[in-house]
């Protein structure tokens, strides 16, 4: 019997042996669980801005002569472009060819956008230029006037840029204009093709 209960006692002792070494296997194996994925999508949309610091040009008008305008304006164009974009294109345009400027009578006096000249150094009418270019889209015909070209491409990585430029304004005033005051717009606009 002392061999029995000997027996029995290594036989537990054995057992208790294993039971750690069985937990400690069961606890350095891992589990992983499953693996489900999450779609990003981003998107960063094109946009094309034009803006100017100044609102308002005046000036002063003698018959029969040039006249500039009291200050430049300023034109920041701003642009987040495609790849598939080649150039942004800057205008300058008029509602109207024969009444670029008016005096705003019932049988008003005109001045039209050929006696209206701009120049932007920096861009394509780098002289002064008279608003008598046709642009779909851009004004009257013969009432536009395209500012500036900009080329873009992948090669020079300008597909998001700011340019500034300034745009001189000149009068060449008709002999006959009468004397009043004459008013009218010209809008920017910026085009990326």
């Amino acid at each position: 019997m002392l061999v029995l209960s000997n027996v029995k006692k290594l036989a537990i002792f054995a057992c208790a042996l294993s039971i750690p070494v069985m937990q400690v296997t069961a606890h350095a194996t891992t589990l992983n669980s499953n693996a489900p994925t999450v779609a990003l999508s981003a998107t960063l949309a094109e946009s094309l801005t034009v803006s100017s610091t100044v609102s308002t040009v005046s000036f002063t008008m003698t018959n029969g002569t040039t006249v500039a305008g009291s200050a430049a304006v300023p034109i920041t164009t701003t642009w987040v472009l495609g790849p598939s974009r080649t150039s942004v294109k800057l205008y300058g345009f008029f509602g109207s060819s024969t009444a670029a400027l008016t005096d705003g009578y019932s049988t008003p006096d005109n001045i039209p956008s050929a006696d209206v000249l701009g120049q932007v150094t920096t861009g394509v009418p780098t002289t002064y230029t008279a608003f008598t270019q046709t642009a779909a889209g851009f004004g009257a015909a013969s009432a536009s006037l395209l500012l500036v070209n900009q080329a873009i491409s992948s090669g020079s990585a300008n597909f998001v840029s700011t340019r500034t430029d300034n745009l001189g304004l000149e009068i060449a005033v008709p002999a006959t204009l009468p004397a009043n005051t004459y008013t009218g717009t010209l809008t920017l606009q910026a085009q990326a093709n």
